[in-house]
Order: C-alpha cells, then sequence, then structure tokens
C-alpha cells in the first residue's frame, strides 16, 4: 500500500484537487466553530459531504464510494483534532492506496 501526504494549506477553507491512484480527487476543507470538515468528489462527482475530521480517523471508511483508498489527517505531536492553523505542520493530510476498499 503506497502511503502519499496530501499538500494543505493553514487557511479555515480551500478546495484542492489531488491525483490519487490514477483518479482526480477534489477535497474541500473548512474550519467550522466545532472541528474541520471536509466533503470528498471523486472525478468530479462528490461522493462524502461534511464529514468530520479527527486526529488517526479515515474518512471514507467503505468500499461503496468507489475510492481507491482513504484520507486521514495525522497529529505529529500528539492526539488532537486538527485545526487550520497548524495544517500542513502539526497535522498532515495523507492518502493510503488500497485502504478500506475490500
Amino acid at each position: 500500500m503506497a502511503t502519499v501526504t496530501i499538500p494543505i494549506s493553514a487557511v479555515a477553507y480551500q478546495q484542492i484537487n489531488v491525483p490519487l491512484s490514477g483518479e482526480t480527487v477534489t477535497l474541500t476543507i473548512q474550519q467550522r466553530t466545532n472541528g474541520v470538515y471536509m466533503d470528498i468528489a471523486l472525478n468530479g462527482t462528490q461522493i462524502l459531504a461534511g464529514v468530520v475530521c479527527l486526529d488517526r480517523t479515515w474518512l471514507v471508511r467503505d468500499a461503496y464510494f468507489g475510492m481507491p483508498g482513504d484520507i486521514c489527517f495525522f497529529d505529529t505531536q500528539g492526539a488532537s483534532d486538527p485545526n487550520y492553523t497548524e495544517f500542513g505542520s502539526r497535522y498532515v493530510l495523507v492518502y493510503e492506496e488500497g485502504r478500506n476498499v475490500g
């Protein structure tokens, strides 16, 4: 299984397109008052909306959605849930090919 770090910026709202396992994945990441949430689109079709982002908790979790892998935030300095002010430094977003697809 290949693991890739997805580059994100320390901003409260961002939408990024990233090629993952030969697919185009669009991630819309937003900080709200009660946490970080993400929408995920696969090849232009939204597959998940408003998923809460927690430390070390995979977001897609089910092969039904068609993702060839899964996405997760990791706190590199502890076990706190992500906050946009430290995206890309303390909180890294990773993709793991093959996770939760079988």
